[in-house]
């Protein structure tokens, strides 16, 4: 068994030989049987963008240093962006998170497309330094692991949750979701209270599975994405060596620029969402007061 790996010899026309699961690094029995090669690829980036933020920050200065400068207008195009959904009151508080969340899974992304990252670990060997290809990596983007996806989502709807409350409490929010709008009485107040009272219970259904959508709707595109980089680099396995080295280099080129732009777009999706999502539940209902000018 070797660690290193140099391309695959066997193709499959379908899919690449990735697992949608994080490999251990150590035995399932032992403490640190969780310890997968998801975890470590999360805590290097983890690493990295504290390093960075500590380097900027740490002596900052009137006339900002270069470190200082790219910092600084990260967090404030970053808080601007997310002002302008929920609002300044909420911006205050969501904007720990949802800045957070954005470079953190931004930078895992990209950290994905680092070479090395899936294409280096253990296999069955062909050689010296090689392998057929890398069954168990070494490296694995934190969010190509459902795992971590599902606990950013939690994360996420654990703050959507605390906000709305804080901002409207447990009766107003249970109004704003199925509480009846217009003002109307009467039988068509009836009519109407009803179909909201059916759109409440859609609206809880769909609040429910927010984390379920947002962790796979990142954990997909991430994974396939892999996925197409790992097929398009074993296109040309069989053709002699030198054709399997250039094919591995030539075909996945393209494809590497499309994942720089899918990882930054994932990146937005995701605290986009979490944006509107507490953008809705904290917004009071006025129309209320409609009915003391009468």
């Amino acid at each position: 068994m070797s660690i290193f790996t140099l391309q695959s010899h066997s193709f499959s026309p379908v899919l690449a030989n990735v697992h949608s699961y994080a490999s251990e690094l150590f035995a399932k029995d032992s403490v640190l049987g969780f310890f997968t090669n998801s975890v470590l690829v999360a805590l290097v980036v983890l690493s990295l963008v504290m390093w960075f933020a500590r380097k900027a920050t740490k002596n900052m200065t009137l006339v900002p240093h270069k470190a200082q400068n790219f910092f600084e207008f990260i967090v404030e195009f970053l808080y601007g962006q997310v002002e302008g959904i929920v609002g300044p009151k909420q911006a205050k508080l969501a904007f720990p998170l949802l800045g957070t969340l954005f470079i953190y899974i931004l930078v895992s992304n990209w950290f994905g497309l680092l070479p090395g990252v899936g294409t280096i670990g253990w296999g069955e060997s062909t050689g010296l330094l090689s392998i057929k290809a890398a069954h168990d990596p070494l490296l694995r983007p934190p969010t190509a692991d459902l795992n971590a996806t599902i606990g950013l989502s939690v994360s996420a709807f654990l703050v959507w949750l605390f906000l709305t409350i804080k901002e409207v409490g447990v009766w107003g929010f249970i109004v704003h979701t199925f509480g009846p709008k217009g003002g109307l009485k009467g039988l068509m107040g009836i009519a109407v209270g009803l179909v909201f009272l059916f759109v409440g219970v859609i609206e809880i259904v769909s609040i429910i599975i927010r984390p379920v959508t947002l962790s796979i709707r990142l954990f997909g595109n991430i994974f396939a994405g892999e996925n197409v980089l790992h097929t398009m680099s074993d296109l040309m396995a069989n053709t002699g060596p030198v054709g399997s080295f250039l094919g591995s280099i030539a075909l996945p080129l393209p494809f590497y620029f499309m994942e720089l732009l899918v990882g930054l777009l994932q990146a937005i999706v995701f605290t986009l969402l979490c944006s509107v999502y507490i953008q809705l539940s904290t917004t009071h209902d006025d129309h209320g007061h409609e009915e003391e000018h009468h």
